[in-house]
């Protein structure tokens, strides 16, 4: 008999490389753990995971299922275009010869037969085998064949002692159908798992994965968003930012534009947050796909997160007005994400944005904020979620552009959906304002936390040539309300609507 594991720290994987970042390292070997969740929640795919990690490192593991059999659970594997090579699945189910009237026990309780019978069944399982990692599922059967709380807690501890001293790391399945409701099994694993999911009002449920307890390890608390797409379980841990800090200075990014980058002091600085807000059809995206061009162009990666405009709009649209992005694209320099809105939740886009970053991505557009928090309307804590997104792209000297649609065209109250202004290092404001029978754009910097600016409100235009930044709007008082008033040269004032 082999010797039970006594560190805390030897861990083995769980064969879900996101769920091994949540608990600290992986599962502490030779222990017996409790996986809990709803039907349909993931956890027999996340058991499979976890044998066929163990398989692959060429171990002995064992499947004792007390309710699927071998064919559905095979079937199961096979949707998700995993193999159970190596894996042993056994069952442990009643026969079907219990339909018939005459085998039904009349004298005794049947709890007090089957329970010994399967608990023989499983204890010659893994003698035989001598597996380095077991599944036993589910504990919902073992529950009813045990009858009484009192006789159940002490099953699943005398099954616990038996796996710890044979060396065997276990994980129970409990599908939470228990009328009870009880603890039991909870009190007595060395670490529970509970995966669940919620129905929304419209597209794909949510799904969140905590560890409940983990003795002796320092694990990632609070819900982590994971999704059961082919091929398993993935998990998108939360992101701390706070455990990545790092201090040192960043350089200047330019634009491309001469009087763009004169307007921002030199440009905008890596590391740094950069909003670009307006009415529609002022040019965010515009502007934001001018740093993109630019940095691509000095060989640099980029990614582009897209939650309205379609990526072959977005193609054709900035070819239109000068701007190719189809040569970095295909070179690889440039990413683009087309975000469903539906289907992705929050954990899910900050793996996905923090991705990119880790990729080598030096800017990173978000396009735009109302279509992030349209996206996700029952999700709490979206600015916190930003927040923790920005803070982590930052300590890694992304420059991250985000595009925020004000309501309204003109007016000086016009707002986004989501205030971030606060969170952002600059502040770009676009704006329409009427002048001379015409409407035209204006832009200015209202923040910028990295270096000193022009505070002045310059010309703007999208031409087929590209964006062209005029001059400084000298000749005009109140351009933020949309309809300013032309100044004489001797400092009178006049309608502008007169003027030829």
């Amino acid at each position: 008999m082999s010797t039970q594991n006594t560190s805390s720290t030897a861990f083995i994987s769980t064969g879900i490389p996101g769920l091994d970042n949540v608990l600290g390292g992986g599962l502490t070997r030779d222990r017996l753990y409790l996986v809990e969740g709803d039907p349909g929640a993931g956890k027999t795919t996340l058991a499979l995971q976890f044998l066929a990690e163990g398989a692959a490192r060429g171990e002995t593991v064992l499947y004792i299922t007390l309710a699927e059999t071998e064919v559905e659970l095979r079937a199961v594997a096979e949707t998700h275009g995993m193999s159970l090579d190596g894996i042993s699945v056994q069952e442990v189910i009643p026969d079907e010869s219990l339909l018939d009237p005459s085998e039904q026990y009349t004298v005794m309780d049947p709890s007090e037969v089957e329970l010994g019978e399967t608990n023989n069944m499983i204890i010659r399982l893994v003698e035989k085998l001598n597996p380095s990692r077991v599944v036993l599922d589910s504990l919902s059967e073992l529950q009813l064949l045990s009858g009484t709380p009192l006789r159940y807690r002490r099953h699943v501890l005398a099954l616990k002692q038996y796996f710890s001293k044979r060396s065997c790391t276990a994980l129970l399945l409990d599908d939470k159908t228990s009328l009870k409701g009880d603890q039991q099994v909870r009190s007595i694993a060395h670490c529970v798992i509970s995966l669940q999911h919620t129905d929304s009002e419209y597209g794909a449920e949510r799904r969140l994965v905590r560890v409940l307890k983990y003795r002796g390890v320092a694990f990632r608390r609070g819900p982590h968003d994971y999704s059961i797409v082919t091929g398993g379980l993935v998990v998108y841990p939360r992101i701390v930012a706070a455990e990545s800090r790092e201090i040192g200075r960043r350089a200047q990014l330019g634009s491309g534009l001469a009087k763009l980058d004169q307007l921002l002091g030199g440009g905008i600085e890596e590391g740094s947050s950069t909003l670009v807000s307006g009415p529609p059809g002022t040019g965010k995206s515009s502007v934001a796909i001018q740093f993109v061009k630019a940095v691509t162009d000095r060989g640099q990666r980029a990614a582009m997160f897209l939650f309205e405009e379609s990526f072959n709009t977005l193609l054709n649209r900035s070819e239109g007005i000068g701007l190719d992005l189809h040569t970095p694209f295909e070179s690889g320099l440039l990413n683009v994400h087309q975000i469903d809105p539906a289907e992705m939740s929050p954990g899910e886009f900050t793996h996905a944005v923090c991705g990119a970053a880790d990729q080598g991505a030096r800017v990173i557009v978000i396009d735009s904020l109302n279509g992030y928090m349209n996206a996700m309307p029952e999700a709490g804590f979206l600015s916190t979620h930003l927040h923790e997104v920005l803070t982590y792209l930052g300590q890694r000297g992304v420059a991250t552009f985000l595009v925020g649609v004000q309501q309204g065209i003109v007016g000086s109250s016009m707002s986004t959906g989501m205030d971030v202004s606060y969170m952002a290092d600059n502040v770009l404001i676009l704006r329409y304002f009427e002048a001379q029978g015409a409407v035209q754009k204006a832009i200015s910097v209202f923040k910028k936390r990295g270096s000193a600016h022009e505070t002045t409100l310059r010309q703007f235009d999208i031409t087929q040539n590209g964006i062209v930044v005029g001059a400084v709007l000298r000749n005009f008082q109140g351009v933020l309300t949309g309809v300013p008033t032309i100044l004489d040269p001797d400092g009178g004032r006049h309608d502008p609507a007169s003027a030829n």
